[in-house]
């Protein structure tokens, strides 16, 4: 079975196309700057990467070149169409409404529509990406995955903010998280790589990149995530500023003379990251200058630490111990330094990083040392293995029911 996996910006269209029984991916790409007057679509893996710049008014257009290139020309994977057994779409939003991934039709999309304002950006990026296969590839059975709905296991004393209850009634004004797909396809893996049941492990999972989450799940249940009604909360970011005190919003709006957009716009896209350093929100380039001396720089990649390092507390705290803590995304993977200073002070908890371990190796590993507690482990992140597999559940399920 063949599943396409769609990955939809409001700018850009991401995909990869999965042979389920293989776990192979058979072709991958992006279409950047949809809309623009330079857009482009890569497509092809590793050597056979090839980039075109070509122009897409909209997500249709972008569509169209994907399939187009699966189907012909130097790097074509498939046949026809026919050969694309099922798409998998993922949505950042569902809300109350999906616990689980599912089968896309009129109702499902209305909610995800619905649900657009509290991910404006994402959830109607997504619907994008279903409108323009629906148009490109009418009646191909679609299933959305939902980066919240691994959350909805959450405890209420955990999802609620204590402001009027009044605003949850009204509103559904709760705590959400996100990178969902990301934790729950890493606690797996994490469980399989130590030959372990899920159902048998406190774990804490590290999704560190230029968004981050982290995930406390006690037992194969997620009790608690950093991410909140939206993917602003938490841990401070590439360029998200994460928990801050909220008197500060009326503050800077009022001394600055911001708007509600405005205040949104510098918590989202000015901080993190970006804005104590001044100079970039990737890790990479911040590392650099701080060890050139740069002080700003410094204090960010100092600041980005102990943002994990705190959010370890608090989920050791609430589940009354950990035996596993997994890192993945572009810094749990790669950065050394940050995953050092992340677990530096923590000897006397039984979390004992392996200095040597941690400067060495890729892929899947423990990075802790023999004697340590506490299992410190590096697995890379699947997302859209996730939401093939999901996908092929969904699918063969409504055709056991024959509603396929």
């Amino acid at each position: 079975m063949n599943v396409l996996v769609i990955n939809a910006g409001s700018s850009s269209l991401k995909y990869q196309l999965i042979h389920i029984e293989s776990r192979q991916v058979l072709a991958k790409g992006i279409c950047e700057r949809v809309g623009g007057e330079d857009s482009f679509h890569k497509h092809g893996i590793d050597d056979n990467e090839l980039v075109i710049d070509t122009p897409m008014k909209d997500h249709n257009d972008a569509m169209a070149l994907v399939l187009e290139a699966l189907t012909s020309g130097p790097n074509k994977v498939i046949d026809s169409l026919d050969q694309i057994d099922a798409i998998g779409h993922r949505v950042v939003q569902g809300g109350r409404y999906f616990d689980r991934s599912v089968f896309i039709d009129d109702d499902v999309i209305a909610k995800i529509d619905e649900l657009a304002e509290l991910a404006p950006l994402h959830n109607k990026a997504a619907l994008m990406g279903i409108r323009a296969c629906q148009q490109t590839m009418p009646g191909k059975p679609m299933v959305a995955v939902f980066d919240t709905s691994y959350f909805q296991t959450l405890p209420q004393k955990a999802f609620m903010y204590p402001v009027p209850y009044e605003y949850y009634e009204k509103y559904a004004l709760r705590k959400y998280g996100a990178h969902g797909t990301s934790h729950r396809y890493v606690a797996a893996r994490a469980a399989q790589f130590l030959d372990e049941s899920l159902d048998d492990l406190k774990m804490i999972t590290c999704h560190l990149g230029n968004g981050c989450s982290m995930t406390a799940i006690d037992h194969g249940i997620a009790i608690d995530t950093s991410m909140g009604l939206t993917p602003l909360d938490g841990l401070m970011m590439g360029t998200r500023c994460g928990a801050i005190d909220p008197a500060i919003v009326p503050f800077v709006m009022e001394h600055e003379g911001l708007s509600a957009d405005e205040i949104n716009d510098v918590m989202n896209k000015r901080s993190g990251l970006l804005g104590i350093s001044g100079i970039s929100n990737d890790l990479r380039t911040v590392r650099t200058a701080s060890e050139e001396g740069n002080e700003r720089a410094q204090l960010a990649y100092e600041m980005y630490s102990h943002s994990v390092k705190k959010y370890l507390g608090q989920y050791i705290a609430e589940m009354g111990g950990v035996d596993v803590i997994v890192l993945t995304a572009g810094v749990g993977e790669n950065c050394d330094k940050m995953r050092r200073m992340i677990f530096s002070g923590l000897q006397t908890m039984g979390i004992i990083l392996d200095l040597e371990k941690n400067r060495e190796g890729s892929g899947e590993r423990e990075i802790s040392t023999d004697d340590s507690l506490v299992q410190i482990l590096i697995i890379p992140t699947n997302e859209e293995l996730m939401i093939a597999l999901d996908t092929l559940d969904v699918v063969e399920q409504l055709r056991l029911e024959g509603a396929l």
